[in-house]
């Protein structure tokens, strides 16, 4: 049997395999709340044998959190219901599901014609380096968002939720803290160095913890960002593990270690071409279990996404390899299982002439 499909133990958390559904903006919750095709759409994920369904980001309770209006809440009464249907729909199926909360920061609108409405809110008001866009947030501000996590994933736990996923990465706000070309606050939030600006995060990730109890918390963090698809946050080993170290101590159980192709090592130039992936060198680095994802089972990185075009299904056995070499411990599937509800299901049957090609036009629907 795949190493995919073994057991794992996250906090107490028995997931019954090492796949996982990564999230993915959709887009089709009007007024923030998920409806019943949001429901039915993580339950065919589960139906088909994720281990563990992990939401699309749901937004905390700030202004301006979200650059889309069809983007979920995570707080409130009717998007909190809409979320308890989808937790008891997954749960219908035996599956396991973890809501990940974020705030999208001096991130600009995903379409032109859906502009935000009103002022959002970053570090230090740049979008990028030298690109002004938004309003800095004050001391008040950062308090204020750290409560919203708080509040949201408090919500998680009590209705249910297996594990709660916070995003810190991709050019979002958490990850907005971390890199110097966002963050030039001189305040306790800012700092010279990417351990001092690991501050934002860790209190997040603090408080979360003691809010949530035993539930698995899970960080998705990563090198790159949608500002600078060729940023390296950590560039050497001893900088990933001043970075990274921190929001372990805090309580994270898990890194989501995100890159856009998960067989790429992460320092070739110390351990070669077949090295360490960027979830592989944080697990050695920090001792506690990583999330590798990136294109799993597709011939086209995460950009393809949204090129007019098919990408195809490829064979999983480097991803084996490396998940039996103890390099990580769990790994997010994305556009594959977008295109195939049932992509687990049929990979553990060893049907992969039996899978579909990822196409753009599947964003265009939910199904």
């Amino acid at each position: 049997m795949s190493i995919l499909f073994t057991p794992f133990t996250l906090r107490g958390l028995t997931i019954p395999n090492r796949i996982a559904m990564a999230p993915m903006t959709r887009n089709f919750s009007p007024d923030g709340v998920p409806g019943a095709n949001v429901a039915e759409y993580y339950r065919r994920r589960a139906q088909g044998g994720v281990g563990l369904i992990i939401s699309e980001g749901t937004v905390v309770n700030r202004p301006e959190a979200r650059n889309d209006p069809g983007i979920p809440f995570f707080h409130g009464e009717k998007p909190l219901v809409g979320w308890k249907r989808v937790v008891d729909a997954v749960h219908g199926e035996g599956g396991l599901f973890a809501p990940q909360i974020w705030h999208t920061g001096l991130v600009r609108e995903q379409f032109r014609d859906k502009p935000r409405p009103t002022t959002p809110e970053g570090p230090s008001g740049l979008f990028r380096p030298g690109e002004p866009y938004g309003q800095a947030m004050s001391e008040t501000d950062v308090i204020d968002t750290i409560a919203a996590f708080v509040e949201s994933a408090r919500a998680a736990a009590a209705m249910g939720c297996d594990a709660v996923e916070l995003h810190g990465a991709h050019g979002y706000l958490i990850d907005q803290f971390f890199w110097a070309g966002t963050n030039q606050r001189s305040d306790a939030w800012g700092g010279p160095t990417l351990a001092d600006r690991t501050k934002f995060a860790a209190e997040i990730v603090s408080a979360v913890r003691a809010a949530i109890g035993d539930t698995p918390l899970i960080l998705r963090i990563s090198q790159w960002s949608q500002q600078d698809y060729t940023r390296r946050l950590a560039p050497t080993p001893d900088e990933l593990a001043a970075w990274t170290q921190p929001l372990v101590d805090a309580g994270a159980d898990m890194l989501h270690c995100s890159q856009r192709r998960f067989w790429e090592p992460e320092f070739p130039d110390i351990d070669g071409e077949n090295g360490l992936n960027f979830a592989g060198w944080v697990k050695k680095l920090t001792g506690i279990p990583t999330m590798s994802v990136g294109s799993v089972g597709l011939s086209d990185d995460f950009f393809g996404a949204f090129k007019d075009q098919t990408t195809e299904a490829t064979d999983l056995g480097q991803l084996e390899r490396r998940m039996e070499a103890g390099e990580f411990d769990m790994i997010a599937v994305g556009r594959a299982l977008i295109a195939n509800p049932d992509w687990a299901e049929k990979v553990r049957e060893g049907a992969m002439d039996r899978l579909s090609g990822y196409r753009t036009e599947m964003l265009r629907e939910l199904v």
